[in-house]
């Protein structure tokens, strides 16, 4: 049965509440898979249609079999899709015995499944009628003209976003280079290769496989609201996420989604995450 499940997490008493929701309409569908005309071929011609989707809203599906309750647009949404392979992949990744190329693996495989369930019911089609062998056939691409932004947090981040153009037909890749410094944990930019301004209704993409203090990723989403991009505009897909920086991400950009393979409670002096993963750029590069 397709559906959102929603539950509310349990974390220390002095935790500010957050929402968290598990998506489970992956269940009900398979993806499905288009080909383009060859080149040496003379297709012939489309009859083409644009869809696009409000930022911020999902469609109605017909293969859904409950119906899904609105949620405010106020409301900061956490997604951990219950996969067994999102779960597998977090498991190769704690592992500490994991060698440092089969964890950089690992962190991809996780990155391509989150990647697919975050732009689910968000990316602009266009569709029209084509000649198959056999007849003609309605079909629906991935609009070129309107690529989503993927904004990788460098070093870790290239791992997590190593998938993203193979399962996004259509994307761009801004580099953000982002050190945290272990004495202050407080983060400072080393690469920025953002443009002055994104154009409007970019949909967007932050690519960070750790939120713990949440200081880099708030310095980041800053960076991209100078540019004037909205939070509504903006996804965070994560390996591993812990409170802190969650509620510091609910209060300061409402209406945000970030989808995480696992959430972990604790963050411990240092600001890392326990039990997490150790240091996501450092086993991934093995430096």
């Amino acid at each position: 049965m397709a559906g959102i499940a929603t539950t509310r997490l349990k974390f220390p008493a002095d935790t500010p509440c957050f929402s968290a929701t598990l998506s489970r309409r992956h269940i009900a569908t398979a993806p499905r898979f288009f080909s383009v005309p060859s080149a040496t071929t003379t297709p012939p011609p489309l009859k083409m249609s644009t869809r696009r989707l409000p930022l911020g809203c999902s469609t109605a599906r017909p293969d859904t079999a409950t119906e899904e309750k609105p949620v405010s647009d106020e409301r900061m949404l956490v997604f951990v899709p219950p996969h067994p392979l999102i779960k597998h992949w977090i498991s190769v990744l704690r592992n500490e015995q994991t060698p440092c190329a089969i964890f950089k693996s690992a962190m991809a495989e996780l990155g391509r499944l989150l990647i697919y369930e975050a732009s689910r019911d968000w990316l602009p089609t266009i569709s029209g009628e084509i000649q198959s062998p056999m007849g003609v056939a309605t079909v629906e691409f991935i609009d070129p003209r309107e690529p989503v932004m993927i904004v990788p947090i460098l070093r870790a981040g290239l791992a997590l976003a190593e998938h993203a153009p193979s399962v996004l037909p259509a994307s761009v890749t801004y580099h953000l280079g982002m050190h945290r410094d272990e004495t202050t944990l407080e983060p400072s930019v080393y690469l920025n290769n953002l443009p002055d301004k994104f154009p409007e209704g970019s949909r967007l993409l932050i690519v960070d496989p750790m939120l713990a203090t949440g200081g880099t990723i708030v310095a980041a989403i800053n960076l991209l609201k100078d540019r004037g991009v909205d939070n509504k505009q903006i996804k965070i897909i994560s390996a591993v996420v812990a409170p802190p920086a969650l509620q510091k991400l609910s209060k300061k950009f409402p209406g945000l989604h970030v989808y995480a393979g696992m959430i972990d409670s604790v963050v411990n002096e240092k600001g890392f995450i326990i039990p997490g993963l150790g240091d996501a750029g450092d086993r991934s590069f093995g430096t």
